[in-house]
């Protein structure tokens, strides 16, 4: 396979799994980074949803609460990441408790205040989608 096809089939995998979970997203991309990084939205999409997230061996679900225990340990700047996967993971099936106990462990890894952090993005999330926490 060139690295032409490879492209166009990640591609295509990650398009689909993101408008999957998170739909609308690389519309959103686009139109913030797109002008100052050109190409930006298709290289996430290809790169992080096509060749990472759309990997065979993993679920979707124990993908994403890995990555938000990743983001969580990272600490508060990681905040709209955080956001953003929290709803993917509810997407998914996740649930509000799955999501607040991964969290929670992190607290040995990032510490209390990290932790803090992604149960107050959590519990926004949670409200804004009207899941009970």
């Amino acid at each position: 396979m060139s690295p032409a096809t490879d492209h166009i089939n990640t591609y295509a995998r990650g398009k689909a799994l993101s408008e999957a979970v998170n739909p609308g997203m690389e519309d959103a991309l686009r139109g913030r980074y797109d002008a100052l990084v050109p190409g930006l939205s298709e290289t996430i999409v290809d790169v992080a949803y096509g060749k990472f997230y759309a990997r065979d061996g993993v679920d979707e679900k124990t993908r994403l609460l890995a990555t938000i225990a990743a983001l969580t340990a990272l600490g508060g700047q990681t905040r709209p990441q955080l956001k953003i996967n929290i709803a993917s993971a509810l997407s998914v099936g996740a649930t509000p408790q799955e999501i607040s106990e991964i969290i929670f462990q992190m607290t040995l890894y990032g510490g209390f205040p990290a932790m803090i952090n992604a149960l107050n993005a959590a519990i926004e999330v949670f409200d804004e989608q009207g899941v009970a926490a």
